[in-house]
């Protein structure tokens, strides 16, 4: 599949019109259903393989946001050979271990920190500063679908560069839906 068929492939899949809440708040008229193309094997692979290509060789992990981007990061792992850490939204209150990130890493490692939709960037700039703080180096952000709406360039300010596969123009959606 190359990049144009990718593009209408998650168009296809994943754009929903209607009034939405975004997770940062602000009202939309289109909402880009993250979990309507990650659910789909043609579209995970393709996306797997685009983010390997963003992999430097002095990367030694990739790590994804909970909930949208585990499979995302679980399906660049696949494609690369290279492990992966799901980092969490908040500390598990009552059970378990309490970490906020799950998965074997070492404080040195050097990521890829992959994302599914960057509207205001807070998730990913989020889970880099709990990898930042646990001693990982956040190499590189790359997210699947850039809304265009400054959440890239919120996430390059905050210190981590950032890229995107595709932005909202590319897929043909307009600002207004």
């Amino acid at each position: 599949m190359n990049d144009a068929q990718l593009a209408i492939a998650l168009r296809e899949a994943a754009f929903l019109e209607g009034d939405f809440t975004l997770r940062s708040g602000r009202k939309s008229k289109y909402y880009l259903d993250k979990y309507l193309f990650e659910t789909r094997p043609d579209i995970l692979r393709e996306l797997a393989k685009r983010f390997a290509k963003h992999i430097t060789p002095t990367m030694t992990r990739i790590a994804g946001p909970e909930l949208g981007a585990v499979a995302l990061a679980a399906a660049t792992s696949l494609e690369t050979g290279l492990p992966f850490v799901i980092v969490r939204n908040a500390k598990k209150a009552d059970y378990g271990t309490g970490k906020l990130i799950e998965g074997a890493f070492e404080p040195g490692d050097r990521v890829i920190l992959v994302e599914d939709i960057a509207t205001s960037g807070g998730q990913a700039i989020e889970a880099a500063k709990t990898l930042t703080a646990a001693g990982v180096t956040v190499e590189k952000v790359v997210v699947v679908i850039d809304r265009e709406e400054g959440g890239v360039a919120a996430i390059a300010d905050a210190g981590f560069p950032c890229d995107s596969l595709f932005t909202t123009t590319a897929l043909g959606v307009r600002k207004d839906g």
